[in-house]
């Protein structure tokens, strides 16, 4: 059985987050660097490399099948999210024209959108994945997807577990062709 740490819920998280992410997005320091930015709870600026031309390959694909198959609402790749333990990078989301309408032109968006997406990395382990799957179901994701080394995708709608297909993309392939 593997720890759980349940993170203290801080009623301005949301507020606290988007704050740090508008600091963290105009300091000069971080805009020079190449990679991707999250924050943890505290603020603290996590640093990560770039994405490899396959992990970017999957995410430009995975967005334009979900535009493809869900004519509302639109996606977003390397998405700042709120979550209680700071703000994540998702690899895609796909949010609701209601979703796109309430996080307007902020730099951070203060819930998690309606798909979230991560692609996993070599860098990942399937317990940090685990744990964003939490965060952004916390956040009020009603579906978490998982795209692994092979391009196969594990559905999570609304739990843990995973379901055969997505509930709000039920046409989504569950292995991602990339082409040529």
């Amino acid at each position: 059985m593997g720890l759980i740490i349940k993170l203290p819920i801080r009623p301005d998280q949301d507020a606290f987050n988007v704050e740090r992410w508008d600091e963290v997005m105009a300091d000069p320091h971080y805009t020079k660097l190449d990679g991707i930015f999250e924050t943890n709870r505290y603020g603290q600026v996590i640093h990560m490399p770039p994405p490899s031309f396959l992990h970017a390959r999957l995410q430009s694909r995975i967005s334009a099948l979900l535009s493809e198959l869900i004519k509302t609402g639109g996606t977003a790749t390397e998405c700042p999210v709120s979550t209680s333990d700071g703000v994540k990078g998702v690899d895609v989301v796909w949010l609701s024209d209601e979703q796109i309408t309430a996080a307007g032109n902020s730099s951070c968006v203060p819930f998690a959108p309606e798909i979230c997406v991560e692609i996993k990395s070599p860098s990942n382990t399937w317990a940090e994945l685990e744990e964003k799957t939490a965060l952004y179901f916390e956040a009020g994701a009603r579906e978490v997807w998982i795209c692994d080394e092979n391009r196969k995708v594990s559905f999570f709608v609304g739990s843990s577990e995973a379901a055969e297909v997505s509930a709000l993309c039920p046409d989504f392939p569950g292995t991602v062709e990339l082409g040529k």
